[in-house]
């Protein structure tokens, strides 16, 4: 059994505790939470300046990416990276997952408990079924020609029957507005099944695939001509947010939504915000005051993307960029991801819960700091 308190507790089901008292077993399940620690003896309870909070939800990576840090000119935009990541060669299978293992330190080191992570392969199968962390795998399909829609959905059952045969969740999803024939999303959709609980996209991620839809002009048009793409994945829609209303009454988390106006935002749908990924790719950030709070989620998307896989940075770009108080922004870094990716034990303080606990040291007053550190203490 473990008492901790700190300056501040956020159970994140309920307001901040000044000196509260968080009690949990040694497993790790919260038993109890105090709103002081007057009444404790100095030698049953653990001390912290700082502040102690649940566990962080990375709701949006690319593990099996890893590898191909820095293998992006940085600002090039959307177009150029994709490119890079479709041209990227010559690394050997133990390259790629002595990568992902290092990736998942990282994530480890900086607080994170669980992923929503999206897969192209099976390459992270390996660490994932050590459980270090708590993963939903998102099986991401595309294909711009309607005589491969076949072809992608089977390899993407394959995938995801191979995680599922290792009790691992694991759901098909689309991988975005432009890159998925209408017949593909059909197929995505019919496949969505008792195991599933949510479909994410990636969703206006740059302005590109907003004049794609809306002016059928543009860089990303002039590139999918020239591969010769199917022109019905465009050519009867007039937004990209008419791709995301045919996933009718699925649960939906949309990530980037870089360029996204009040217009183009649902209600009752999670969106996850990736900012130092949109700055490294398109140096643009979304309006985060468009934003529900209690819908929104934040990833880190994936080395490629980014020079770092901490969600504290993420939450520190987002705290200058927004009027998000500390505990609005640690309910977008956990409990809001765990609620979107169905981690019905992680996320908050809630008794009976095993969140994993982390303390955030060096603040300055009560926000995050650029020196501002993650201590991982359960």
């Amino acid at each position: 059994m473990r008492f901790l308190t700190a300056d501040y507790l956020f159970p994140l089901d309920k307001s901040p505790i000044q000196n509260g008292v968080l009690q949990i077993s040694n497993e790790g399940e919260v038993i109890n939470v105090f709103s002081n620690n007057k009444s404790f003896p100095k030698t049953e309870i653990e001390h912290y300046r700082g502040v102690l909070c649940p566990g962080f939800i990375n709701s949006h990576c690319h593990l099996e990416l890893s590898h191909l840090a820095m293998c992006y000119k940085k600002g090039s935009g959307l177009l150029e990276f994709i490119k890079s990541i479709k041209q990227a060669k010559d690394h050997t299978i133990n390259d790629i997952k002595n990568s992902i293992e290092i990736a998942e330190n990282q994530l480890l080191l900086n607080g994170v408990v669980g992923v929503g992570d999206v897969c192209n392969t099976s390459n992270t199968l390996e660490i994932k079924c050590k459980n270090n962390l708590k993963y939903y795998n998102f099986i991401e399909t595309f294909s711009v020609y309607e005589n491969e829609v076949l072809k992608s959905i089977r390899l993407a059952e394959k995938i995801r029957k191979i995680f599922r045969s290792h009790n691992l969740k694991a759901t098909i999803v689309p991988h975005s507005p432009y890159s998925v024939h209408p017949d593909l999303l059909h197929e995505v959709l019919n496949r969505f099944d008792k195991d599933d609980d949510i479909i994410t996209t990636h969703f206006q991620e740059s302005n590109i695939e907003n004049k794609l839809f809306k002016e059928k002009k543009g860089e990303l048009l002039i590139w999918l001509n020239s591969i010769n793409a199917s022109a019905d994945i465009w050519r009867k829609k007039n937004h990209s947010l008419d791709i995301i209303k045919e996933m009718n009454n699925i649960r939906k988390l949309l990530v980037h939504n870089t360029f996204s106006e009040s217009e183009d935002l649902l209600e009752e749908v999670y969106y996850c915000t990736c900012p130092k990924a949109n700055l490294y790719i398109e140096n643009h950030l979304p309006n985060y005051s468009l934003f529900n709070p209690n819908m929104l989620c934040v990833g880190t998307d994936s080395l490629a993307s980014n020079d770092s896989l901490s969600i504290l940075d993420e939450i520190y770009v987002i705290q200058e960029n927004s009027d998000f108080d500390l505990n609005t922004l640690l309910k977008i870094a956990s409990r809001n991801g765990a609620e979107a990716l169905g981690f019905s034990k992680l996320g908050t303080f809630t008794i009976g819960k095993s969140p994993g606990v982390i303390l955030i040291q060096n603040l300055n007053g009560m926000k995050i700091s650029d020196t501002s550190t993650i201590k991982r203490l359960c």
